[in-house]
């Protein structure tokens, strides 16, 4: 296929986020200093970025225009960039052609993306990056699992009714937590990471025995449950059949009591989460054990979790915050900002439009375009 040559010069849009609980900014002034270098102006909506540390007068000194509210912004653009798919207002407001980057959930929600195409909206989905070498600076998936990952070793420990590392104090010692990461991807080794840092005695399963060398390399110990699983090209573990599924929760309800803190990260994309630890697991924990469900937003690794809320089960606190990233939306803008300002020069070299369909990483992340726009 040959290029489908766009609009020329490329202003994009940043509009504030307004799906509850979104503190992130698709792009924050960094990114738009680096833009603007390349050619690309932007057009900021007025508070886009005060909820991740960001005021307007900084978007301003980046070279960018602030405009009142999105209709104008959607208006006087070729392009924005989102954190969150748009709402049925948003998506009203979009022009015909307008390209549309952010995380669109083009596996959960085909019904939303299918209406971006009928809106006639060129739409690049942030989770359809492939995952490529010379995609990696676009990879908004990694850098947000990071985040992720932080985070929940911090919840864990704020929960947690006892020190992380171990003390010698004169009244005598304080034994370190024992902590389990259950999936070593991005999350799950950025998790270990902090909770070692934080003095805890960590351990981690996961299916793909090829991790085992990451998780040892940061100081904690690998689980071996006797379940194993072989690594997908997109780098996920391939979903467990039902036998194995069986054996792994078996070993894990028999291991899960002997931890404080359990933090389960383990994902299939489009696929419900697997389930990890049953209620007998949790009801054998001690009082006061933390579990942090980082796939609670897919159904949640724990039986008993609850998308989106805190909750107490048998005395064990689960944690199922599916905003994990927004919680800390300075750092989490600041990267997803790297990836999107990437992938938008990626689109618009020169500051020109310039959609190569050819190019695996534009074929690959688009998830709708109109009819009228062919290669």
């Amino acid at each position: 296929m040959g290029d489908f040559v766009g609009f020329g010069a490329v202003r994009v849009g940043v509009p504030r986020e307004r799906a509850a609980g979104e503190q992130r900014v698709a792009l924050v002034p960094e990114s738009v200093e680096r833009l603007a270098r390349q050619g690309v102006e932007t057009v900021v909506e007025a508070g886009a970025g005060e909820r991740a540390s960001h005021a307007d007068d900084a978007y301003v000194e980046a070279g960018a225009a602030v405009v009142a509210d999105f209709a104008e912004l959607a208006a006087g653009v070729e392009a924005v960039a989102k954190v969150q798919r748009p709402s049925a207002a948003e998506l009203e407001a979009l022009r015909e052609g307008t390209v549309l980057v952010g995380f669109l959930q083009p596996l959960t929600d085909p019904a939303g993306v299918a209406r971006l195409g009928e809106r006639g909206v060129v739409a690049f989905a942030l989770e359809s990056i492939p995952r490529i070498t010379r995609a990696q600076p676009m990879d908004a998936l990694s850098s947000q699992a990071t985040v992720a990952g932080y985070k929940a070793a911090l919840l864990a420990a704020e929960r947690l009714p006892k020190f992380f590392p171990l003390l010698m104090t004169a009244a005598g010692t304080v034994p370190p937590a024992k902590v389990l990461v259950l999936g070593a991807g991005v999350a799950g080794l950025q998790a270990i990471a902090t909770a070692r840092r934080l003095g805890a005695v960590v351990s981690a399963f996961d299916v793909r025995p090829v991790v085992k060398e990451q998780v040892e390399s940061l100081g904690a110990s690998f689980l071996d449950l006797g379940v194993r699983g072989e690594e997908t090209a997109g780098g996920y573990a391939r979903e467990l059949t039902e036998e194995e599924q069986r054996r792994q929760q078996d070993e894990l309800e028999r291991r899960i009591p002997e931890f404080d803190v359990v933090i389960t990260t383990a994902l299939v994309p489009g696929r419900p989460a697997p389930r990890l630890i049953p209620a007998g697991a949790v009801a054998r924990m001690r009082l006061g054990s933390v579990i942090v469900d980082l796939a609670a937003e897919a159904g949640g690794n724990c039986e008993l979790t609850v998308p989106g809320e805190e909750v107490e089960r048998d005395g064990v606190r689960l944690v199922g915050f599916t905003d994990l990233p927004s919680r800390m939306a300075a750092t989490a803008s600041q990267l997803l900002s790297r990836n999107v300002a990437t992938l938008l020069a990626h689109l618009a070299p020169d500051g020109e439009l310039r959609l190569a369909f050819e190019d695996e990483i534009v074929a690959g992340a688009c998830v709708a375009r109109p009819e009228g726009v062919r290669t």
